[in-house]
């Protein structure tokens, strides 16, 4: 099993660091390579996501991703930012389906803006297309309108669209993932307004047929939105696009208290995968030694999970985890009075000692 290990930018060493020490002390027989991706690969070799890396993340089996990005990187030509060093992998690899979790863990509920009992027990999974829709359509760019309220003026432009396979595939790995939970999907879209989403409703209305067993339903995005804060639990798997998801799972990571808290992963259909924090890079606190790793190590857990077909493993690292949230510890982002409150390396040697 081959691991490409992508630490990034800003908190992204400190937590990887932590996860790298947990995979380790599962005794598994791992081959870890390191490389550099985001603003560190950018000054050291001009490009945010270097030959070399891409190289290394198609050989391997699974990718342990960080996070990348700092604001002394804003000024530059957007292909060469940080972040496109993500949106570069996603596209090469064809990680076309990202699995995001939104759990809130019962020591965690205080945590929540949200009221406990509309929390607690929370378990929603959010299913996103990742290399569709108007991050990736063309075309896009600047031009004189030739239209529009003002012809003639300066303005710029993307395109949003979907393929049938495009939709197909992920409205497939959604009822696939629901079987494995509660059997209900929420479709989410933006139908009544967009083409686009017309069509994605159509598409994931006919494939439902195939899956009989899992109840369906759809739902506009901006009633979803709604939705996740006044009444959470009341979704189970909700796919969507990639806009739209990118914009609903941040919204349902809050839910849980703390976005330090969620992990995901995103999948090709050879089951390769890239695991990361839903968070992201936090140069504000970097080296400081009190970001939270514990999104990072139960990503690894979802690599474990996915990729190398090591359920046990997995489990033992998310088990793990909830033994020392039960024991009170808790990083700053999550440290509540009656607490106690601990840095990245603190939580990374209480996650190896309830390993056992």
């Amino acid at each position: 099993m081959k691991i490409a290990v992508l630490p990034g930018d800003g908190i992204g060493t400190e937590i990887v660091e932590q996860a790298v020490r947990v995979l380790k002390a599962l005794d598994l027989k791992f081959e870890m390579e390191e490389a550099l991706v985001g603003g560190v690969a950018y000054d050291a070799h001009g490009h945010p996501l270097p030959e070399s890396t891409l190289k290394l993340a198609k050989e391997a089996d699974a990718v342990l991703f960080g996070a990348v990005g700092d604001w002394k990187y804003d000024k530059l030509e957007r292909q060469f930012r940080p972040e496109q060093a993500i949106l570069g992998l996603r596209k090469n690899l064809g990680l076309f389906a990202n699995f995001r979790p939104a759990i809130c863990y019962e020591q965690l509920t205080h945590a929540s803006s949200l009221k406990p009992e509309l929390v607690a027990g929370l378990d929603i999974l959010i299913i996103r297309e990742l290399t569709g829709d108007i991050y990736f359509g063309q075309p896009r760019g600047k031009r004189t309108s030739p239209d529009g309220n003002f012809p003639g003026a300066e303005e710029a432009f993307d395109t949003m669209r979907y393929t049938r396979p495009e939709i197909e595939r992920i409205a497939r790995v959604a009822f696939e993932a629901a079987r494995k939970r509660s059997k209900r999907v929420t479709s989410v879209d933006k139908a009544n307004v967009l083409e686009t989403f017309q069509f994605w409703k159509d598409v994931v209305t006919e494939v439902h047929k195939d899956y009989p067993d899992v109840e369906l339903d759809h739902m506009y995005v901006d009633n979803a939105a709604m939705q996740l804060v006044k009444a959470p639990k009341k979704f189970d798997v909700v796919v969507t696009g990639n806009m739209f998801g990118d914009i609903l799972s941040d919204e349902a990571a809050m839910l849980t208290g703390s976005i330090g808290m969620l992990p995901s992963a995103s999948l090709n259909a050879s089951k390769q995968g890239l695991y990361e924090p839903s968070h992201g890079s936090a140069p504000d606190i970097a080296g400081k030694g009190v970001a939270n790793p514990l999104a990072t190590i139960l990503s690894a857990a979802m690599m474990l999970r996915y990729s190398l077909e090591q359920e046990e493993a997995a489990q033992r690292i998310e088990n793990a985890v909830k033994k020392v949230l039960a024991q009170g510890l808790r990083t700053p982002d999550i440290y509540s009075e009656g607490t106690t409150k601990v840095g990245t390396r603190e939580m990374g040697d209480a996650v190896l000692k309830a390993l056992g």
